[in-house]
């Protein structure tokens, strides 16, 4: 086939929880890398990116991947996104994060981002009875058994396709309250981690879309003694992750304790109905760190501690956070 079909994909500019959108160009079978593609302008009056009178933007891609629904030579392309003029967006989060990455490349960076999410039929979750609630809270999960799974063939079909795509995904779990999910992506660099989350979000709903499901990232999807949905995110340097690292992860605890405000600012929307104190979470007025606690704000792993190296578990971010921000926030709080 001497044509291939882009689906060119990037986040629209909605006020306090931005969404995905996307659009296919059909372009030459000639592209090995996102400077192949051709910039591509779109309306941002109908994305809260710009004013009628003055409505187009830019997508200029900067991540492709394989598209694993459409096959073949087929790309999915994520993009940034720019004013007319080539300047950069203001809901552009990565173009910050960019210039960040190429500071602290010595550093060696590496993320893996723990992200929950909730299939809903309608408006209850997937699975839940028509009136009323299910069993509580206890055997779902990592379960097994139609009475405590509820969506597992989206799942695994998710799954498939993220790994069909290229994608660094290192595993899958059901999750406390039923209906709930979580797929991890990382360890990789603050870019790709965050572009992969992204497009990873961008393929659950797709493939939602398929079976009449859709995948909510709301913190606090039912009100009541119901876990929320977060989205942890791991973090260390190359002298993390060397012998004598913890030293400096204590530090890195010490200076995030310190800016703990400014963190919970980037870290999603509706977080305080998730950041209660209960159901695995500490308070969000509270901040403290503590090894194998998961009632902390930043978990030290217990094979961290005894190595005596390795990473941190940042677990305020909500299930609906930007990656982009919070891995802007992790570096620029732990590096500087």
């Amino acid at each position: 086939m001497n044509k291939i079909m882009v689906e060119y994909i990037w986040i629209d500019g909605h006020i306090p929880t931005a969404k995905l959108r996307s659009k296919t160009k059909v372009v030459d079978n000639k592209v090995s890398s996102p400077s192949d593609l051709p910039d591509w302008s779109f309306d941002g009056s109908s994305t809260m990116q710009a004013e009628g009178s003055f409505s187009d933007c830019l997508l200029k891609p900067v991540h492709i991947m394989k598209d694993p629904l459409r096959g073949g030579n087929n790309l999915l392309a994520m993009c940034e996104v720019f004013n007319s003029d080539g300047s950069v967006h203001k809901s552009n989060k990565r173009a910050q994060l960019r210039e960040l990455a190429e500071k602290h490349k010595n550093q060696e960076c590496w993320f893996g981002i723990e992200q929950e999410y909730t299939f809903f039929d309608g408006i209850k979750p997937l699975g839940w009875p028509d009136n009323g609630f299910p069993a509580p809270q206890g055997g779902y999960y990592c379960g097994v058994g139609s009475d405590e799974v509820f969506g597992r063939e989206i799942v695994e079909e998710h799954m498939e396709a993220c790994l069909d795509a290229g994608m660094n995904l290192s595993g899958i779990n059901a999750e406390v309250m039923p209906g709930q999910w979580e797929f991890q992506i990382g360890p990789l660099g603050p870019l790709e981690v965050s572009d992969e989350v992204w497009l990873a979000r961008w393929l659950l709903y797709r493939i939602g879309e398929d079976y009449g499901v859709s995948a909510t990232l709301d913190p606090k999807p039912v009100k009541g003694d119901w876990n929320g949905a977060g989205a942890h995110t791991n973090f260390s340097t190359k002298s993390m992750r060397e012998p004598g690292g913890i030293k400096i992860i204590e530090d890195a605890c010490k200076k995030l304790g310190k800016n703990h405000d400014k963190h919970i600012d980037m870290y999603g929307a509706d977080n305080e109905y998730r950041l209660t104190g209960d159901h695995e979470t500490c308070s969000i007025k509270d901040f403290k760190y503590g090894v194998s606690d998961r009632g902390a704000s930043i978990r030290i792993p217990m094979q961290t501690a005894n190595d005596g190296y390795g990473y941190l578990e940042d677990r305020r971010p909500s299930a609906n956070m930007d990656p982009y921000l919070v891995c802007t926030a992790l570096m620029d709080t732990i590096l500087s």
